[in-house]
């Protein structure tokens, strides 16, 4: 006899696992405190919808428990995920470093599939329905809901999932309302914290280059102390800097913000021996040299944060002034003085202890009629795909559970 099972949440992960266990028979009900499904997956990728990694694998996450995930993903790796996904109506292509998007390029256009494939599967959508709390039932076996939206002010089901993500960008439905719930229910719930957000920083005269983009290796320090190191592309802002190069760092800024911290940016990376041949024989100023390395409007201002003029000849420096230039434009530090919120990034740290749910079929092992998924879990991976990889595995995995002898 088919199951009643209740989601709470419609992004990646709750649309992932209502489809697997409707399509195994199960009847789902998806509950969404917003008017539409999958508003949070519409701003992925910006808007490309970024579906998974070829480079997935447990070490790029950050999870406290790196074999749990482990074997999450090797029950879900990528080419399983993306087969799943293009059975789905969804096929995609990867980039050649390896970022898998749908081939429309377009997060609209996964939505709409998944929503009528939802459809078409029988899943009850019940849309603009927020889930204000849930109890056990009385005498057990099963859950009841309390709810608010435009119809029943109540609902039972037989099992519960979550899938209500965390806090980031709580405006598309991600508000981590239900975390105390779980922790009532005896789960172990780390506090949520801002994760691929931007990192603010006392620019100084760098602030002179708002809005100029630099490919780059960053890390955070506490003190000499190396917290954390990534390396892509990041832009100047007015309170600092933004994009993959420092978002996947600012979870740090959160986690250790009662220290002193430094963010280091690293422009010349594989440069760096060009740069110094360059200052061994170049026949030419300090701008033209360093305009070989970077964007005209970054050039004296560099040249200034190292107290040298660009119309300096390379052959007056001296070998002091031309060390100083090389360790300064693979070691620019500025003094950090915050991070992100929830509002401006993508994803959380923090959340429901991994290792009191089963790592392939996402059932709670303190109440065995309760599944968690995606984004309530405390998993974060970089930019890059990692974190729908995630979310739509997880919602895979726990869907199909229910097909699997025994439970």
């Amino acid at each position: 006899m088919p199951m009643k099972i209740a989601v709470i949440g419609a992004g990646p992960a709750g649309m992932a696992f209502a489809l697997a266990a409707a399509r195994g028979g199960e009847t789902v009900t998806l509950y969404e405190q917003k008017e539409a499904l999958g508003r949070k997956l519409l701003v992925t990728g910006s808007g490309r919808c970024n579906l998974s990694n070829h480079a997935v694998s447990a070490g790029v996450y950050t999870c406290p428990d790196p074999s749990w995930l482990a074997q999450t993903l090797e029950a879900m790796p990528p080419e399983a995920l993306l087969a799943t996904l293009d059975g789905w109506g969804i096929p995609s292509f990867a980039t050649p470093d390896g970022w898998v998007y749908p081939l429309s390029e377009s997060a609209g256009a996964v939505v709409a599939i998944l929503e009528e494939q939802l459809r078409n599967a029988g899943v009850i959508l019940r849309v603009a329905t927020r889930v204000k709390r849930f109890e056990r039932s009385r005498g057990g076996g099963g859950w009841k809901l309390h709810l608010d939206g435009p119809d029943a002010p109540s609902a039972a089901c037989d099992h519960l999932v979550l899938a209500s993500g965390g806090r980031a960008y709580p405006r598309l439905g991600s508000d981590g309302a239900l975390f105390p719930l779980l922790r009532e229910l005896g789960h172990t719930v780390r506090p949520p914290l801002p994760a691929l957000g931007p990192i603010y920083a006392e620019l100084g005269a760098f602030a002179a280059l708002k809005g100029q983009r630099f490919d780059a290796r960053t890390a955070i320090y506490a003190g000499e102390e190396l917290l954390g190191s990534s390396e892509g592309n990041l832009i100047v802002i007015a309170e600092g800097f933004n994009g993959p190069g420092v978002m996947n760092l600012s979870h740090l800024v959160g986690v250790h913000g009662s220290q002193a911290l430094s963010l280091s940016l690293d422009l010349l990376g594989t440069r760096r021996k060009r740069l110094e041949q360059g200052l061994m024989s170049a026949r030419c100023s300090l701008g033209a040299l360093l305009s070989m390395f970077f964007a005209p409007k970054a050039v004296p201002v560099l040249l200034q944060m190292a107290g040298l003029q660009p119309h300096k000849h390379v052959g007056q420096l001296n070998m002091r002034e031309g060390m100083a230039l090389v360790k300064g434009l693979s070691d620019l530090r500025f003094k950090v003085s915050g991070a992100g919120n929830f509002e401006n990034s993508q994803v959380k740290v923090g959340g429901v202890a991994v290792n009191e749910v089963h790592p392939v079929t996402m059932r709670s092992l303190k109440l065995p009629e309760l599944s968690l998924v995606g984004e309530v879990l405390d998993v974060a991976g970089p930019c890059g795909g990692y974190n729908l990889h995630f979310a739509f595995a997880s919602g895979i995995l726990a869907g199909k559970a229910f097909a699997a002898p025994g439970l």
